[in-house]
């Protein structure tokens, strides 16, 4: 652990220090040197943001210098043992960043080595430049004596004994890997679990629909499709929308079980994430008023009647134009404000349409 020192900002002009974050504590997590490529050590670090996202400790935005990243780049002959001599790359701002870095720098170094110039490899600091899409020598290092360290005496040694451990593991909340298991236990496919899992607040809307008895599937669906659209559009996270879990699960099982239609469920759940005007009117109210019409008789009174106001179009479609069923239903549906069921629709539709005369 240790102190934000603040940040060097550097531009055409020259560099400048910002102090904004002096002081605040910070918590650095060094790996193992076991990464081989960009995309691997990109992906370790991505899922370290979910962790520290899912524990609640930090937002984890790289944009604001709550996650950071510095990556050790060092390259070895096949068979050698030894590990090459270290560059440390500095001015990771994304994970994308972070892949193109260590491949970049990866590549300058098996150059050097297969040109026979590996001893200009040296312990480092360098710079990765986004525009120019490489890594430049910020500072040189001989040693650890460059970094200064010494010893803090008003600083004692922390013990943490195995049960204090084994408590702080058992009251942590399920982490992305164990959700993503249990995700593929359900059945969804692996595209499906890493949308899911890769934010909890998603997550979380997800695991609250469900418990309320939506279709896993279905709720899924709803969330990576027309929620995750309208999010994206309106550059809002899923916890600013009015809609909530019980009433997503409230509008999948009236879907579900052919109460209402899907355009006119998506146009019930637009109200609900734009906050539309809903006054007293309770979610299932809504709903009630948009039911499908699924009486026998309701629909085909409304057939008949479009039928007798198209005589014209009637003709033609027993002449052999077939096409037109489908305007006969588009007919029906307006009349209906699209609350007919379409099964039942063109069932009574088709039988009208072709009965004899």
């Amino acid at each position: 652990m240790e102190e934000d020192a603040g940040k060097l900002m550097h531009s055409g002009n020259g560099s400048y220090v910002d102090l904004n974050r002096a002081g605040v504590p910070l918590l650095e997590i060094v790996s193992e040197p076991d990464m081989r490529t960009g995309i691997e050590a990109s992906e370790y670090a991505a899922e370290l943001q979910r962790v520290v996202r899912y524990l609640g400790v930090s937002n984890g935005n790289m944009q604001e210098g709550s996650l950071r990243c510095d990556v050790n780049v060092s390259v070895r002959p096949i068979g050698q043992a030894e590990f090459g001599t270290k560059v440390e790359i500095k001015n990771l701002n994304s994970f994308s960043a972070i892949n193109r870095a260590i491949d970049f720098e990866i590549s300058r170094q098996v150059n050097l080595h297969s040109q026979g110039q590996q001893d200009s490899i040296v312990q480092e600091t360098r710079l990765w430049e986004e525009g120019a899409q490489k890594t430049v020598t910020m500072r040189k290092k001989e040693g650890l004596a460059d970094y200064r360290y010494f010893p803090e005496p008003d600083l004692p040694e922390v013990v943490l004994t195995k049960a204090y451990m084994d408590s702080v593991g058992k009251s942590l909340p399920e982490l992305p890997e164990a959700k993503r298991r249990r995700y593929e236990e359900m059945g969804l496919s692996m595209q499906d679990v890493l949308f899911l899992a890769n934010d909890i607040a998603v997550a979380d809307f997800f695991d609250a629909t469900i418990q309320k008895g939506a279709d896993v599937k279905l709720a899924a669906n709803w969330i990576m499709g027309d929620i995750a659209a309208y999010l994206k559009n309106e550059k809002l996270s899923i916890n600013d929308i009015k809609l909530v879990p019980h009433e997503l699960a409230e509008l999948i099982a009236s879907i579900k079980s052919g109460t209402i239609s899907g355009k006119i469920g998506k146009e019930v759940s637009c109200i609900e994430w734009v906050g539309g005007a809903l006054g007293s009117v309770s979610y299932s109210r809504l709903l009630g008023k948009t039911m499908q019409i699924t009486d026998l008789v309701d629909i085909e009174k409304m057939v008949d009647k479009v039928i007798a106001e198209n005589p014209k179009q009637l003709e033609q479609y027993r002449s052999g134009k077939t096409k037109l069923q489908g305007y006969f239903a588009g007919q029906v549906m307006k009349a209906s404000k699209g609350k007919a069921n379409p099964g039942i629709l063109n069932k009574v539709l088709v039988e009208k349409l072709n009965a004899k005369v």
